[in-house]
């Protein structure tokens, strides 16, 4: 499933052709996906303009000039691609239509947004922009990881106490917004950390360490377009790139890349997710 980079990264490519523009018209094409689409979804969006679009967690939001806000997600293999961009940052012209395209929005620009979804996990809501915050979905989340709140002192109060391993802590959406198995991964990795010591035995210095490493292993993950496991594209059609660049993650077996170290990496399962580490770096 996208994770923060990779829905940043689509967020990202819909901009030049989404932000600003009018939505001449939507075509919903199914009754559902993970859910029932809201009531009217089709009229309630065309012809409104986007006044913004932002991310919150692994959400991608879009504020209406009606006063309403458009949350998708992409579920596991849900892609957002644009074809018909007259502003000439993509080159496709409109593909003719699949099975799975079941969102479309035209927009008055020329540009054309396909949400194309085959197991249709993902998901499209409407509600107000004002309570937002307040959605189900979005009411429990923690800090954003590359927004001001989120901290050294943050990271280590949310920590301290708890028994849970601190890869399990660092997926709770609670704790910080947006994380998945694949970064929190990579994150304890290059902070050195055992994904199996308790969350609330690490030292306040380490925690401090690990949220400037969260926002670096992010940081490179958005600038490489993600990573392309299974389904993901980016907005554009292309894939990411972060994938061959994993230092840890899906490379059970192979040796560490830490200069001078002779250990292997190791697979095991946590909550049911696969954790990979060193067992000679990590402690």
């Amino acid at each position: 499933m996208p994770e923060l980079p990779e829905v940043e990264t689509v967020r990202r490519g819909l901009l030049p052709a989404m932000e600003g523009a009018v939505i001449a018209r939507a075509q919903v094409n199914r009754p559902d996906l993970r859910w029932p689409f809201p009531e009217n979804m089709a009229a309630r969006l065309t012809g409104q303009r986007v006044i913004a679009l932002r991310r919150r967690s692994k959400y991608i939001l879009a504020d209406l000039s009606s006063g309403e806000t458009l949350l998708i997600h992409l579920g596991m293999s849900g892609r957002m691609t644009v074809s018909g961009d007259p502003l000439g940052v993509f080159h496709h012209d409109h593909p003719a239509a699949q099975k799975h395209d079941h969102v479309v929005f035209d927009m008055a620009n020329g540009a054309r947004i396909t949400f194309n979804d085959p197991r249709r996990f993902g998901a499209m809501d409407l509600m107000e922009t004002a309570r937002a915050d307040a959605h189900p979905l979005l009411a429990k989340l923690g800090p954003e990881p590359l927004g001001n709140r989120f901290d050294e002192t943050c990271l280590a109060d949310a920590l301290a106490g708890r028994k849970t391993p601190i890869k399990s802590a660092l997926l709770d959406q609670r704790i910080v917004a947006g994380l998945g198995n694949i970064y929190v991964c990579e994150a304890l990795f290059r902070a050195r950390i055992s994904p199996r010591r308790r969350a609330g035995n690490l030292s306040r210095a380490r925690a401090a360490g690990l949220a400037g490493v969260i926002r670096e292993v992010l940081r490179d993950a958005i600038e490489a377009g993600g990573s392309s496991l299974r389904d993901f594209r980016q907005a554009d059609g292309e894939l990411g790139y972060f994938q061959h660049r994993f230092d840890v993650y899906d490379r059970e077996g192979q040796p560490c890349r830490t200069a001078g170290c002779t250990g292997t990496i190791r697979r095991i399962v946590q909550s049911g997710r696969s954790s990979f580490y060193c067992t000679s770096c990590q402690r």
